[in-house]
């Protein structure tokens, strides 16, 4: 009807900034800027975020405790290092499980430890990645390449990442 062609326009217009909003953030991810900063808190729930739905099909269950602070971090470095961590933990209990991601600010270094243990109230779908599980060597490589101390364990790993300092030159406008 001619009276909802306005409602609906501006449904369509939301619907459109919401995708290319979307597709901003996946360019973000795979053209990141190298020596950007982040919040640790929101550099984490942007890796959370990705990671959603694959977690939620698995039945992986996150816990976070992270103290609001201004401390930044780099973000590539978090984003590569906390998604590999637990993409390499998660594959490796092969179902259900619980991940407890905690966060603070330890001597000038924000200290990210992330732990997984089994689920025994859900049953998960089994899960076979199709695709060659990352290793402990492979997060100490990443870790190595982005200068973020790494402590591994089976069921655990600890980031030790630096405060991120921006050594780009500044730019008036992007090239």
């Amino acid at each position: 009807p001619p009276a909802d062609l306005p409602t609906n326009i501006c449904k369509l217009n939301r619907l459109t900034r919401d995708a290319v909003t979307n597709c901003l953030k996946v360019a973000a991810w795979l053209q990141p800027v190298e020596d950007e900063g982040v919040r640790l808190k929101d550099g984490v729930d942007e890796c959370l975020a990705l990671l959603a739905s694959n977690f939620n099909f698995r039945g992986v269950t996150v816990e976070k405790d992270l103290p609001e602070s201004d401390f930044q971090v780099a973000r590539v470095a978090l984003h590569h290092l906390l998604a590999a961590s637990l993409i390499a933990l998660t594959d490796a209990m092969a179902g259900s499980c619980e991940v407890r991601i905690k966060a603070e600010v330890v001597t000038g270094c924000a200290e990210l430890s992330v732990r997984v243990a089994p689920r025994r109230d859900v049953e998960g779908l089994p899960f076979e990645p199709c695709y060659r599980q990352l290793d402990l060597n492979d997060i100490q490589a990443l870790a190595h390449a982005h200068s973020v101390e790494l402590i591994r364990g089976t069921d655990r790993m600890v980031l030790r990442l630096p405060r991120a300092v921006a050594t780009a030159p500044l730019q008036i406008a992007p090239v």
